[in-house]
């Protein structure tokens, strides 16, 4: 009689956990028409606190923010109130992305519960070892000021905690749309940078070919290297690999979508079995002629029976822009050139000289917490006013606090070099910067050991 002693077999699934992530509105939406797409190879979540809109999501995996907090009403376009919904379903969404390797995580930034619960899920994401990649939308200009300003501090924070950013403003999309185009059509070309890379990603993954690439290519190319951009290219017919590889580099919709300082680039080259190795040089040179000498370029190349006769050009572009990896948003200050409309009482002092601001002053409007305007605000926006032009640079704490309110008498808000401040009275005809540029002189003069060589009358007059 003999005994026969079998090890159990157990299968292993070592393919790479893939997760799209929509937070709030616009990321169900995009995740939306990535179902519709059947798209393979990942797995889709979507998160949010309007459950109306959540119960008409395609995705099979659905999460149902702030219960308690928000009973399933929304967020009301408060960043805080998505933020605090998210971190109340803090432990959902932690076995939700547990075991992931890459996360997509989309929204639009701006409104509330993107806006607010986007980093939250990018952090716990993080915090399980994900490869985490962000593609947000930025607002259209007609939606105004507040809304922008929201969503430069919306980037700012989920910078923090994403390897990799990619940004779509809604208003390139008059770039490529014309009088005719709906208005879902056009949206879902936004929503098509996304679905575009992620499908570069898994088809370098799961598809068949002769220069294959595997998951740990890719987290070096996309692993801490910050701002990003997306792009692909599809043609057929005569100089089919020019045109896709053309296409892919020069994506309308991004915000930077310069290749130009790229640290690394993936490219995903993919046809059918007519491809030949011509067209694949011809393609990959032509990208790389638009990166740095010294850019870490990952090839791969896959074939799909549903390009034949066609060529696809995918690319990755990672590390734009930002010399240190990560985009720069551990320093925490945004620098913010507006119209500030100033009181004549507040901005001058007993000696009739302009003071400069202080940013403790224009941090009170950026407080969630608090629930009424500053009465020097009010005040100031009732009574006859000078306006001047000039930088602020808000220094704020690390909790996430985008603005409650904004004057829209203030101007649009953009980022821009800090000029020097003077608190001396402007002249007439002198802007802020010439004045600055005077200031810095004098102040040279006063410093040169060559001064007293100067007539009297001259440095009587410079003291002016």
């Amino acid at each position: 009689m003999s005994i026969k002693i079998a090890i159990p077999h157990q299968e292993t699934d070592l393919k790479p956990k893939i997760i799209v992530f929509g937070a709030g509105g616009a990321g169900g939406n995009a995740v939306n028409n990535m179902v519709t797409a059947n798209l393979e190879g990942v797995d889709f979540w979507v998160a949010n606190t309007d459950a109306q809109a959540l119960a008409n999501a395609l995705a099979p995996n659905k999460i149902q923010l702030g219960i308690d907090s928000t009973k399933g009403l929304g967020a009301g376009s408060h960043p805080e109130v998505g933020r605090d919904s998210a971190e109340e379903s803090i432990d959902e969404i932690r076995a939700a992305v547990s075991g992931c390797h890459m996360l997509f995580i989309t929204a639009g930034m701006g409104g509330g519960t993107g806006t607010g619960a986007a980093p939250v899920i990018a952090r716990v994401a993080k915090e399980e070892g994900a490869l985490v990649v962000g593609v947000v939308t930025k607002p259209f200009h007609f939606e105004g000021a507040r809304r922008m300003k929201v969503a430069e501090l919306g980037l700012e924070e989920i910078s923090k905690y994403v390897d990799t950013l990619i940004i779509i403003p809604n208003q390139n999309l008059f770039r490529i749309v014309n009088e005719k185009t709906t208005f879902i059509d056009a949206f879902k070309m936004a929503d098509n940078v996304l679905h575009s890379g992620v499908r570069s990603v898994t088809d370098l993954i799961t598809m068949p070919g002769l220069i294959n690439l595997d998951f740990a290519d890719i987290r070096t190319v996309m692993h801490e290297m910050g701002k990003a951009m997306m792009g692909t290219g599809e043609a057929e017919g005569e100089d089919r690999a020019i045109k896709a590889a053309e296409a892919a580099i020069s994506n309308p919709l991004l915000d930077n979508s310069s290749m130009k300082g790229a640290k690394g680039v993936l490219i995903n080259i993919t046809g059918g079995l007519d491809m030949t190795l011509f067209e694949v040089d011809e393609a990959a040179n032509c990208i790389k002629e638009e990166v740095e000498p010294g850019a870490n370029i990952i090839f791969g190349s896959a074939f799909s029976s549903e390009l034949q006769g066609k060529l696809r050009v995918s690319v990755v572009a990672t590390g734009i822009g930002s010399s240190t990896g990560a985009v720069q948003a551990s320093t925490n200050i945004l620098s913010i050139k507006s119209k500030q409309v100033l009181n004549s009482n507040e901005v001058k002092s007993s000696n009739n000289k302009i003071n400069p601001l202080q940013a403790s002053d224009i941090q009170k409007s950026f407080d969630f917490n608090s629930e009424k305007e500053n009465s020097s605000d009010k005040q100031s926006s009732s009574l006859n006013s000078n306006i001047i032009e000039e930088n602020i640079v808000v220094n704020f704490s690390q909790s996430f606090i985008p603005p409650q309110a904004v004057n829209p008498d203030k101007g649009n808000i953009a980022e821009d070099e800090v000029f020097p401040r003077t608190n001396e009275k402007l002249e007439p005809g002198i802007n802020a910067s010439q004045y600055g540029e005077k200031q810095r002189d004098f102040v040279a003069l006063k410093n040169s050991d060559n001064l007293f060589e100067i007539p009297a009358f001259l440095r009587k007059k410079s003291n002016k």
